[in-house]
């Protein structure tokens, strides 16, 4: 990696952005899915930044418990406390962490890196929230103007019993699904939060058409039919699903394993689906605040290989104004076009097994604010 650094530092000469590290992460055995996470939540500034914060806090008051949180915490410290710019960083002590709390991450087989992303956040959430309902953290006693300015609030979107926390702020939004009675008109709906979404895709798609497809109507009629209170009784309907608050980062999950019931397993989607570097959401609710946001592309982690049961996992990243290619230690420059390449094939069967699988986009707004 000492050539690799050094040559990455003479690409990018005078433009290496001040204070920036750009560092590769050891492989443990299979720890692909994990690195190829943590390098985009490394570049997800408001993210870091939250989470250095935290490291600042709960090290000014001694040695914090270990949890999956503190040992983030100290290893985006360990990388962005770096005197070099470039190198490598052995991730051990997160990855032991990540293992000794999920048993379904301690084989050395593939594993997902979708289903931990969502085990990650899940796990940060619940450590802040028992923090916050404890009304303390690792440096002491919590008073409200304190709750408020560690990213810890209680409001209208959480109760407390969750206090909404700094990942809930960044991550977080809602959906709201709405049910039409076809006899009566009357709308029912309801409010569903969500910390990624998840897309079904089709062939020669784009992610604007998964997400028009996500909010298509449905029909409810036969053995589906939904329970009407203002009828007091089936009744055929439709529904439909939109996002009612669009989150300050949006994380979109592309289903690429679906389950074929022929060959009863799991087979990978090789689908080509276009991921602009500017998108504008289309499927918000006419009320939505923010709904004519556009978001900016930061982070995509790619799935390489062509079954869901084994592969690698690399990620690319946009910080400041160029892009960069993580692939364990390994750290590259790219040409922005050259994400193009990841938007998957027009063939079912392809030399190109590198495909988009979470894609990161920042909302513009929030950037400016």
């Amino acid at each position: 990696m000492g050539a690799t650094g050094s040559k990455l530092e003479k690409a990018l000469g005078d433009q290496f952005p001040e204070g920036e590290r750009y560092f590769g992460l050891e492989n443990f055995g299979n720890t692909c899915y994990c690195n190829s996470v943590l390098q985009a939540l490394y570049f997800c500034v408001p993210f870091r930044d939250q989470l250095l914060e935290y490291y600042s806090r709960t090290k000014s008051s001694g040695e914090p418990e270990e949890n999956l949180l503190t040992c983030l915490a100290d290893l985006f410290s360990q990388i962005n406390s770096q005197k070099k710019k470039t190198g490598v960083i052995a991730p051990k002590r997160f990855v032991q962490r990540v293992k000794k709390q999920n048993e379904l991450f301690r084989s050395y087989m593939h594993q997902d890196a979708h289903e931990f992303l969502n085990f990650l956040l899940n796990e940060l959430v619940e450590t802040l929230e028992k923090e916050a309902k404890s009304g303390r953290t690792a440096s002491g006693n919590l008073k409200p103007a304190e709750k408020k300015e560690n990213g810890v609030a209680n409001g209208t979107a959480a109760d407390q019993d969750h206090p909404l926390t700094w990942v809930h702020k960044i991550f977080q939004g809602f959906l709201t699904n709405e049910t039409r009675c076809l006899r009566c008109e009357t709308i029912t709906a309801r409010d569903e939060k969500f910390l990624d979404l998840s897309l079904d895709i089709e062939q020669n798609s784009s992610i604007t058409s998964c997400l028009r497809n996500f909010s298509s109507t449905e029909t409810l009629n036969a053995e589906d039919k939904f329970f009407c209170d203002k009828c007091c009784s089936l009744q055929e309907a439709q529904k439909r699903m939109k996002i009612k608050t669009p989150p300050r980062i949006l994380a979109l999950h592309l289903k690429r394993f679906k389950y074929i019931e022929q060959l009863g397993r799991y087979k990978k989607l090789s689908y080509r689906v276009v991921f602009p570097l500017e998108l504008k959401l289309c499927n918000t609710t006419d009320d939505a605040p923010g709904s004519e946001s556009e978001y900016s592309l930061f982070a995509v982690v790619v799935h390489v290989g062509s079954g869901p049961n084994h592969g690698h996992y690399v990620s690319l990243v946009k910080s400041h104004s160029h892009w960069l290619f993580f692939d364990d230690e390994n750290v590259e420059i790219i040409d922005e076009t050259y994400v193009q390449t990841f938007f998957g094939s027009t063939q079912e069967y392809s030399n190109n097994t590198d495909h988009g699988y979470i894609l990161f986009y920042e909302c513009l707004d929030a950037k400016t604010t």
